[in-house]
């Protein structure tokens, strides 16, 4: 009931002109310091995801040239905290101290930044889930894991943050079966029956880690990656794996109680906690192949702010054409660059939501137009000088 109320409200939103109004933009990609007090948090699927285990690290520890484009665009925005997005994920923290030091390098002038407080867990990628759920009569291989990915930890996720995060009370879901979410949208009869109640709704994970913010307060971050809604068949096993992915934060704000973390602790987020939703949600509100009911929920949830950010970058990028072309909704809001041809072309597929009770002072995307000296940090196609996804930021105060 909760979803189809939420649903309904955001297309009467759209259908009036009553979404709220996107955050003011300046033509400069770079923004200044945040206003006195605000907090900077971003989101950024900075593709430092490998075909191959120790590959990531390999490439950072070494000064690649991907990694040190994907590093520069961190610094030139400079967020206080950054949830970070395809950064494999290894036992020994590897990779993500890696980046963490080159963070602490300046890049071709910009200046360092320095994060003391880094943290990621294990996600669902690359581990075997013991069954055969592609049917090919092997339990075994990418489309056989918890999470599609080549080895455990492939796509990974992590936090760095300037200010301590609370240890004690981060809560993760990545073993949370997609059973047991009521009402969910497991396609019927497609996986073995023995694997049905084991499979976790979380491609990677769904993580609430609280943040102490200077002035004693918490902010939660609460951060996933939900499967991309393609690459399956008839029965859209993707598709509705990341509607429910999405799905859980809209039931998870709401305060529900069917959820139970890896800790042990049951029910959703408490009433008037502050936070912000993060991610790459592998959805757009009105293109693309994703299911958007769940998106569109939680766009219009009583307890979420949208800044709707946008850049000029993503504007000039859609003007190449094809699926572009064919897209409905304003091409300015995009986050991704992708195929033009078939498709799916640019979509907007990464957020920074805050909460009710936040003062937005600012928020924009990482995408500078064709003519800017930085956009040589995001040209080179469908080999990107660094990554395919454009860096979201917003300021809270």
């Amino acid at each position: 009931p909760l979803l189809a109320a939420l649903v309904a409200a955001a297309f009467a939103s759209a259908a009036t002109g009553g979404a709220a109004p996107a955050a003011a933009q300046t033509d400069d990609p770079v923004p200044g310091p945040p206003a006195e007090g605000a907090v900077r948090v971003a989101v950024f699927n900075a593709s430092l995801s490998r075909d191959g285990a120790g590959l990531a690290f390999r490439d950072i520890a070494e000064g690649r040239p991907q990694p040190r484009a994907a590093a520069e665009i961190v610094q030139r925005v400079r967020p206080d905290i950054l949830v970070l997005l395809e950064i494999d994920h290894d036992p020994e923290g590897l990779a993500l101290t890696a980046f963490a030091q080159l963070l602490r390098e300046g890049q071709e002038g910009a200046a360092p930044a320095d994060y003391p407080h880094v943290w990621s867990a294990p996600p669902n990628t690359g581990f075997p889930s013991g069954f055969d759920l592609d049917g090919d009569g092997k339990a075994e291989g990418p489309n056989d894991a918890r999470g599609w990915g080549r080895y455990p930890g492939h796509f990974g996720m992590a936090i760095l943050s300037r200010w301590p995060l609370d240890l004690d009370a981060i809560r993760t879901f990545r073993d949370l079966p997609w059973q047991a979410m009521p009402d969910n949208l497991m396609p019927p009869d497609h996986f073995p029956k023995a694997a049905e109640g084991a499979l976790p709704l979380s491609s990677k994970s769904h993580w609430d880690a609280p943040v102490r913010l200077p002035d004693g307060r918490r902010l939660h971050l609460l951060v996933s990656h939900p499967t991309p809604p393609v690459f399956d068949g008839p029965e859209d096993r993707n598709g509705r794996r990341n509607h429910d992915e999405i799905r859980f934060w809209v039931d998870y704000i709401s305060g529900a109680g069917w959820m139970r973390d890896d800790q042990g602790r049951e029910g959703g987020l408490a009433d008037g906690a502050a936070f912000v939703l993060t991610g790459d949600l592998n959805a757009d509100p009105k293109d693309g192949d994703a299911r958007r009911e769940a998106l569109l929920a939680l766009l219009s949830h009583p307890r979420v702010q949208d800044p709707r950010p946008r850049s000029r970058g993503a504007e000039a990028a859609a003007k190449q054409g094809g699926a572009n072309a064919r897209h409905g909704a304003d091409p300015a809001f995009d986050t991704s660059d992708w195929r033009d041809e078939p498709g799916p072309g640019n979509l907007r597929v990464d957020y920074a939501l805050p909460s009710d009770g936040w003062r937005t002072t600012g928020a924009g995307v990482f995408w500078p137009a064709p003519d800017h000296p930085l956009a040589r940090l995001v040209k080179g196609g469908r080999r990107p000088a660094s990554s395919d996804h454009r860096l979201v930021w917003v300021d809270l105060r």
